[in-house]
C-alpha cells in the first residue's frame, strides 16, 4: 500500500551533488516525491510502501556520493500526498541552518579531462566544474547551499548550460556552479602598470605560463585566492619574490604538473600519495630524492631537506600547468603577516611593488583561503594548516545548549562557532599582530552571524588579556550580551585533542602533554612545557619544565640566542657570550639580574639548542629554528642517541640539566646531527619516563612542539614498545590553531 514518507538526510550533503543522485535512485526505484535541500540538510518526501521506504532509505545511506558525509538520518510516515512524478524543487527554508557548510573540492578527473579535450566545448576554459568538484565554502554567501546563494549567480547560464543543469542523466544536473566559455567567469591579464593583454581563456593562459618561463613572478587569482607564481628553478626570481615579499627564508610551496612528475622527483609512500591527490588538494611535505634537476630546492626552502608540494585544486591551476609542464612556486598572495588577497583592487594596490603580470578573473570569493598543508610520520598525519578543501566543517563534535563562540589565540589565529548542532572550525588566520588579518577574522565573523543568523550567547577568550582574540572577545561579549569566559591557553591545547579522540568520558587517567612556544599561566609565568592529568572531568598541572628567564618579550622567541643565554647555568653564560655584541651582552645580563618574568616553554628550549649547536641565532620565521634543528637530526644515521637525563632523578624536567649535558657532549667531539637527534630522543623518553612512573596507560599530546616528525615518530615507537596508547591532534593542526576548538571543548565538558 502507498504512503507518504519523509526523509531527512543531514551533514555534508549539500554541494555534493546529493539530489541529483537521490533523483537518479528514484527513477530507478520508480519512486514518485519530491527532493530539496532546507536548513537541516536533504529533505526527500515519497510516495512509497513501508517496505521499499526502508529500501530506498538503505540505498541513499550505502550508495551516496563519494564526497558526501552522513552524520544522522530520520523517516516517518506524514500525512499522505500524492505526487505524479520525482522531482528536484527548489529550496526556500527561512528557517535558521543547521547544516555542515561544504568546503571547497578540488577539480575532478573528468572535468581534467574536458578541459584537456579540444572537440569538447569545455575545452581550455579555466573555471569549469560539476557536482562533483569546484569551489563551494569560497563562493557561498547564503544558505542552503543554491546557485542563487553564491557568488556564481552573477553569470546567467547559456542554453547549453542550462540543458545541462535540468538534465536528469547529465554530470552537471544540478550543479551550483555550472557555466562555460560562453556564460561564464572571465579571465584577465595585466601587467604592474594596468597594460591588458587580449585573447581567449586558452592564448592568455599561454601567455601567463610563458611569462612565468622567462622569469616573472604572476600573481594569479585562484578560486580561493591570489598565489603568486614563478619558476621553481628559477634562482634570481625566487630570490627576487623573497625579497619584495620580505620572506628571507621561510620554504615556499610547490605547485606540480602531474602525479608522475611529483613521483620522479619525490619519495611518496601511499598514503603521502592518497593525499596529494585528494579532493583537498592540500600541500603536502615530502622528502625529495637525491638528485632533482628541476628546482632550486635551497631556495625554495633554505637549510631544510624537505619540500612542501601540491597538485593543481582548480581547472585554472590545471591548464597553467599543463603548458607549463614544469614544478613552479605558488605561495600566498600577500605581503608577509598579512591575509591572502582575494580582491582584484586589492591586489593590484598591495601587490604591485612585489608581482610583474596580474592573472585575475571576476568570480567573487566570499571565504578567501589558504591551502592545508599535511605531514605524515607512517600512517599518522599531522594537519600543519587547516583551510581550503577542509574548513569550515568540524563533523565530530558535540552538540551544545549554548550558542558558542570561541576566539582562540593571537598566534595563528582561527574562531570556532557553534550556533546549531554543528561547530564550524573556521580557516585559519594568521597572527592578530597584523591589522589585515585581525580585520580579515572580523569580516569572516560578520559573515558568519549573518550566515546563521544568530548571534552567540557564550564568548570564550584566552587568559592572556593583551590577545587581540582577547580583546574582540571581550568587546563582542558586550555588544552581543553574551556571557564572557576564558579558558587557560595550554588547557585548551589539551583539550583540543581530547575532544578530537573523543577522550572526556573515559574513566582512564590521562596523561597531557602541552609543548609549544608560549601562553599565559595560571600563575601569570609563561608556560610552554606543561604536563596534565586529566580525568571525571577534572584537568590539572602537576609537572612542568622547570622555569627560565623569559627575556625581551616577544623579541626571545625571534632570537634563540636569547634562549640559550637565559638557560645556560650562572657561571657558564659566558658560552653565549660570542653572540652579543659588548653593549648588548651588558645590558642582557643586567637584565637577568632582576627578571620577574619566567617560562617553562619547549619552543624555546627548541630555540636554546638550535643556537647552542650553532643552527641559528636569530631567525626570520615563526619555528625556524625548531625546523633546522629537525633538519639537522634528520641527517643522523646511526641508532646510538644519547638521553642527556639519564640517571637524573627528577620532578619537574630541569631544563638547565638538559642545556649543560648537551654543550659536554659537544666539547667531547659528539656530531651536530647526533646531539640534535639525541637532543629529541631526551624529550621523548621524558614523556615515557613520567608515563611509567605515575602508571599512565593513555598520553594525549598538543602544542606547536609536536609537528616535529621526528618526535612524533619517536614517540608512537615508543608508544607501541610499552603498550601505551598515544593521541595526537589529526584533523586539526597541534599548533594554536586549534585553541578555539579546544576552548569550546573544554567549556562543554570542564568549564560548565
Amino acid at each position: 500500500m502507498q504512503k507518504t514518507f519523509e526523509i531527512t538526510i543531514s551533514g555534508q550533503v549539500q554541494g555534493v551533488g546529493f539530489r541529483p543522485f537521490v533523483f537518479k535512485l528514484a527513477k530507478e526505484f520508480a519512486v514518485k516525491g519530491t527532493v530539496c535541500n532546507n536548513q537541516d540538510g536533504v529533505l526527500i518526501n515519497c510516495n512509497l510502501s513501508a517496505k521499499k521506504a526502508q529500501r530506498f532509505l538503505e540505498r541513499i545511506l550505502n550508495d551516496a556520493p563519494e564526497i558526501s558525509v552522513i552524520q544522522s538520518h530520520s523517516i516517518s510516515e506524514i500525512s499522505f500526498q500524492e505526487f505524479k512524478d520525482f522531482k528536484i524543487v527548489p529550496s526556500e527554508s527561512k528557517q535558521q541552518v543547521n547544516i555542515p557548510l561544504t568546503p571547497d573540492i578540488a577539480i575532478c578527473e573528468s572535468c581534467r579531462e574536458e578541459i584537456r579535450d579540444t572537440t569538447n566545448r569545455r575545452y581550455a576554459y579555466a573555471f569549469t566544474t560539476c557536482t562533483n568538484c569546484g569551489p563551494r565554502f569560497s563562493v557561498t554567501t547564503q544558505f542552503p547551499f543554491e546557485r542563487k546563494n553564491t557568488t556564481v549567480d552573477a553569470f546567467k547560464m547559456c542554453v547549453s548550460c542550462q540543458e545541462e543543469y535540468t538534465n536528469p542523466d547529465d554530470r552537471r544536473f544540478h550543479s551550483q556552479t555550472n557555466s562555460c566559455g560562453d556564460c561564464g567567469i572571465k579571465l584577465e591579464l595585466q601587467d604592474y602598470d594596468g597594460k591588458q593583454f587580449y585573447g581567449d581563456q586558452r592564448m592568455l593562459i599561454e601567455k601567463a605560463s610563458d611569462l612565468i618561463r622567462k622569469g616573472s613572478i604572476l600573481a594569479l587569482k585562484n578560486t580561493n585566492g591570489y598565489l603568486l607564481c614563478c619558476d621553481a628553478n628559477n634562482k634570481t626570481t625566487i630570490q627576487r619574490l623573497r625579497e619584495k615579499k620580505q620572506r628571507p627564508a621561510k620554504p615556499f610551496a610547490l605547485l606540480y604538473p602531474s602525479l608522475d612528475k611529483i613521483k620522479k622527483d619525490f619519495n611518496l609512500s601511499s598514503i603521502e600519495e592518497n593525499a596529494v591527490t585528494s579532493s583537498v588538494a592540500p600541500i603536502v611535505i615530502l622528502n625529495p630524492k637525491e638528485s632533482i634537476d628541476n628546482l632550486e630546492k635551497e631556495s625554495i626552502a633554505p637549510g631544510l631537506d624537505h619540500l612542501g608540494v601540491m597538485l593543481p585544486s582548480s581547472a585554472l591551476l590545471t591548464l597553467l600547468m599543463d603548458e607549463l609542464d614544469i614544478p613552479i612556486i605558488a605561495t600566498s598572495g600577500n605581503m608577509h603577516g598579512s591575509p591572502i588577497i582575494s580582491k582584484k583592487i586589492d591586489a593590484i594596490q598591495k601587490l604591485a611593488g612585489l608581482t610583474d603580470y596580474f592573472l585575475h578573473h571576476d568570480l567573487g570569493i566570499s571565504f578567501p583561503q589558504d591551502d592545508s598543508v599535511f605531514r605524515f610520520v607512517g600512517e599518522q598525519q599531522l594537519t600543519l594548516r587547516r583551510s581550503r578543501g577542509l574548513a569550515p566543517n568540524y563533523l565530530n563534535a558535540r552538540k551544545s545548549d549554548d550558542k558558542i563562540l570561541a576566539m582562540g589565540a593571537h598566534l595563528k589565529s582561527t574562531f570556532t562557532f557553534v550556533p546549531n548542532f554543528h561547530t564550524y572550525v573556521s580557516p585559519y588566520f594568521g597572527n592578530l599582530d597584523s591589522y589585515d588579518v585581525l580585520e580579515r577574522l572580523q569580516d569572516n565573523l560578520k559573515q558568519f552571524i549573518e550566515l546563521f543568523q544568530t548571534p552567540p550567547n557564550v564568548v570564550l577568550v584566552d587568559e592572556h588579556p593583551q590577545y587581540q582574540s582577547s580583546i574582540l572577545g571581550r568587546e563582542l561579549a558586550e555588544t552581543w550580551s553574551a556571557e564572557l569566559v576564558s579558558v587557560q591557553h595550554h588547557k585548551a591545547h589539551l583539550a583540543s585533542v581530547l575532544g578530537e579522540h573523543g577522550l572526556f568520558a573515559s574513566e582512564e587517567k590521562i596523561l597531557g602533554v602541552v609543548w609549544d612556544g608560549t601562553g599565559l599561566g595560571e600563575d601569570e609565568m609563561i608556560w610552554g612545557g606543561e604536563f596534565f592529568t586529566y580525568q571525571n572531568r577534572a584537568m590539572e598541572r602537576f609537572l612542568y619544565f622547570e622555569y627560565y628567564d623569559w627575556l625581551a618579550a616577544d623579541k626571545m622567541a625571534k632570537e634563540p640566542r636569547l634562549s640559550l643565554l637565559s638557560m645556560l647555568p650562572d657561571g657558564e653564560k659566558q658560552i653565549a657570550e660570542k653572540k652579543f655584541s659588548k653593549t648588548e651582552w651588558k645590558v642582557y645580563l643586567k637584565m637577568l639580574e632582576n627578571n620577574p618574568l619566567k617560562t617553562s616553554s619547549v619552543g624555546r628550549l627548541f630555540d636554546g639548542v638550535a643556537s647552542l649547536l650553532g643552527i641559528i641565532d636569530v631567525t626570520s620565521y615563526e619555528g625556524e629554528a625548531a625546523m633546522l634543528l629537525e633538519n639537522q637530526a634528520k641527517k643522523y644515521v646511526g641508532n646510538n642517541e644519547v638521553d642527556f637525563l639519564e640517571g637524573v632523578v627528577f620532578e619537574n624536567i630541569p631544563t638547565k640539566t638538559i642545556i649543560q649535558n648537551i654543550h659536554q657532549a659537544m666539547v667531547d667531539g659528539f656530531s651536530i646531527p647526533r646531539l640534535a637527534h639525541s637532543f629529541i630522543h631526551t624529550l621523548a623518553l621524558v614523556i615515557f619516563k613520567i608515563a611509567a612512573q605515575h602508571n599512565f596507560s593513555i598520553i594525549a599530546c598538543s602544542g606547536g612542539v609536536f609537528q616535529n616528525s621526528i618526535l612524533v615518530e619517536k614517540l608512537i615507537k615508543l608508544g607501541g614498545d610499552s603498550k601505551i596508547n598515544i593521541k595526537f591532534n589529526r584533523i586539526l593542526s597541534s599548533n594554536d590553531e586549534n585553541i578555539s576548538f579546544g576552548q569550546f571543548s573544554y567549556y562543554q565538558h570542564i568549564k560548565k
